[in-house]
């Protein structure tokens, strides 16, 4: 088994914990060291002034990218509304305003959908994964999953608003199922699962020209 230090390194370019925590478990298999934005001295946030989830992912990976020689990945992501007009959207975060919290944004979310009926409660989670190295795009991919945002919040799993987002194919929220489960039809878990067969054609090509 290689080391650490001997594997080709990827930066991962959010703080987000959660997506951390799914981005690792989905690709930690691979024969790569996964760096944080602190791994490579990273302090201060991209400002994210793109009006779509592709335009903010790419903002964050060609920033990040020109601090250190890796390939950096990020991703933004989020929940549209087909009843609110696709909010949250890229404000999925920021939803409920300064001092935003999972639970704010989930109870905004509530308030707004109150008595709306479940057939005009259809939502999908969007997923924008960015790949780039020395300030240059290198791959794009985008995932996304469909449900309905459920009458009340169920289930203390996942993230964000995991616990509202219900899957039909589950019959459960996001929030109600283990993350193995979500991470297998999650609106990430589709995308890097394309990032992830890229990385590996990648790898490939790398060795054989070794």
């Amino acid at each position: 088994m290689r080391s650490r230090s001997s594997k080709r390194k990827i930066v991962l370019a959010t703080s987000n914990p959660g997506k951390l925590r799914e981005i690792r478990h989905d690709l930690g298999d691979l024969p790569f060291a996964f760096l944080s934005l602190q791994d490579i001295g990273a302090n201060e946030n991209v400002e994210e002034k793109g009006k779509t989830f592709l335009e903010n992912a790419r903002l964050k990976s060609l920033a990040y990218s020109s601090l250190s020689e890796y390939p950096t990945l990020a991703e933004d992501s989020g929940l549209e509304v087909e009843h609110l007009g696709g909010a949250p959207g890229i404000l999925s975060a920021r939803f409920s305003g300064p001092g935003a919290t999972d639970e704010r944004n989930i109870q905004k979310l509530l308030r707004l959908m109150k008595g709306v009926p479940w057939a005009d409660r259809k939502a999908r989670f969007v997923c924008q994964l960015v790949l780039s190295r020395n300030g240059r795009i290198i791959k794009e991919y985008r995932g996304q999953v469909r449900g309905y945002i459920a009458l009340e919040k169920s289930g203390n799993r996942g993230f964000g608003y995991d616990p509202v987002f219900y899957y039909g194919p589950f019959r459960k929220t996001f929030g109600q199922v283990p993350s193995e489960a979500k991470n297998a039809v999650s609106h990430r878990g589709r995308a890097l699962h394309k990032m992830r067969r890229y990385l590996l054609r990648s790898l490939g090509s790398a060795e054989k020209r070794a």
